[in-house]
């Protein structure tokens, strides 16, 4: 697995929606870095899938102890509780926040130029991953932020009605273009295995204890702590965020 190649982002402000809740929210962002390309085999070139959510914490971990940097994540001991050390200068997911920073670079339309550009999408009518890079790179010079594999984030999707799934954006090889976009957001199990999901890592510290990047430990409880009759097939999370 090679090392990721990453790009300085500045800092910044993002604007973030919850389709929802009908919400927005501007996230003022710090500096980071953030992988050029999506997580990949070296001799093909193409990006490493399927991998659960859990299994990309575990290659962030592995990643930052392969350079001796302080890793950022630390597993319970029943492996679904995972706590995010902000401070730590290893690598990890990132944020929404700081996903949706990266792949608009400074845009505000829906994609950063034509799909058929820039992204891996069902245009192209392929089966499967390909080679990072091959599309045209974004204006910070990331690639294959949108289309190619769907990328996991830190974030909960919605912790009211989905539980413990976590976010992915960004859009796969097999999508419509109408959900290859910088705000489309998805959610799945951290343990899902689905043939369509990758990972871009990130690197540094930002934050405080429980918070950084536009992402709340606290935001999380206050969300997941819903009161009376439940509508149908919602699932709060409770039992984790604490």
């Amino acid at each position: 697995m090679p090392q990721p190649s990453l790009a300085l982002l500045p800092s910044g402000k993002i604007t973030l929606r919850d389709a929802r809740r009908g919400t927005t929210r501007d996230v003022e962002l710090e500096p980071f870095e953030m992988a050029v390309h999506p997580l990949h085999d070296r001799s093909t070139g193409r990006p490493l899938t399927p991998l659960t959510w859990f299994e990309t914490i575990n290659l962030c971990n592995e990643l930052s102890n392969a350079e001796e940097l302080q890793p950022a994540y630390t597993r319970a001991g029943d492996g679904r509780s995972v706590t995010w050390n902000t401070s730590a200068d290893g690598y990890r997911l990132p944020t929404e926040a700081e996903w949706e920073y990266a792949c608009r670079a400074g845009t505000t339309s829906p994609t950063y130029g034509p799909l058929e550009d820039i992204a891996w999408t069902s245009l192209d009518h392929i089966q499967g991953p390909q080679p990072v890079g091959q599309k045209k790179a974004n204006p910070w010079g990331l690639h294959d932020t949108l289309g190619n594999v769907w990328e996991w984030c830190w974030d909960y999707a919605d912790p009211a009605r989905y539980g413990d799934y976590r976010t992915l954006r960004g859009g796969g090889w097999a999508d419509e273009p109408w959900s290859v976009r910088a705000s489309v957001r998805r959610g799945s199990s951290p343990d899902a295995v689905l043939e369509d999901i990758g990972l871009r890592v990130a690197r540094g510290p930002v934050g405080t204890d429980g918070e950084a990047q536009g992402w709340s430990h606290q935001a999380d409880r206050e969300r997941a702590s819903l009161r009376g009759p439940l509508p149908v097939g919602w699932t709060p999370l409770r039992e984790i965020i604490r």
